[in-house]
């Protein structure tokens, strides 16, 4: 099965991009290249991100879009909104993509969190978005 332009087979895993900088930080909580990934396959979003977890299946994601640069403290680690308890999984502050959810998912801080949103700075965000089938335009 195959989605988007580029026609990459699914599923598809995608690797965080890490800034050299907040590496040992990062480290301390656990998240390393080897545990910080994003699948995309037929029916899941999953995301992996050092102890922590996300998954909810791919017709609950409505939008995906490519945001950054950040500032560092707003993404580095593991973010929670408090505007509007998004969450975001950063290991880099160049760029990331933005998925928005139909339903609010939980299981990355805890079950009695539902968040709306997920940030991800994976290395390769048009990528991402391709995989998951849901182009969102960018400024006109």
């Amino acid at each position: 099965m195959t989605y988007g332009d580029r026609a990459q087979p699914l599923p598809r895993r995608f690797t965080f991009a890490f800034d050299r900088r907040f590496m040992p930080f990062l480290a301390l909580i656990g998240v390393l290249p080897q545990t910080a990934w994003v699948s995309v396959d037929a029916e899941y979003l999953t995301v992996g991100f050092g102890p922590w977890r996300l998954r909810t299946p791919r017709d609950n994601v409505v939008e995906a879009r490519r945001t950054g640069p950040y500032r560092w403290w707003r993404v580095i680690g593991l973010r929670l909104s408090l505007v509007d308890r998004g969450i975001s999984l950063g290991t880099s502050t160049a760029a990331g993509v933005c998925v928005r959810f139909a339903t609010p998912v939980s299981g990355v801080i805890g079950r009695w969190a539902h968040h709306p949103a997920l940030t991800v700075t994976v290395e390769d965000p048009d990528a991402l978005i391709d995989a998951l089938g849901i182009a969102t335009p960018g400024p006109a």
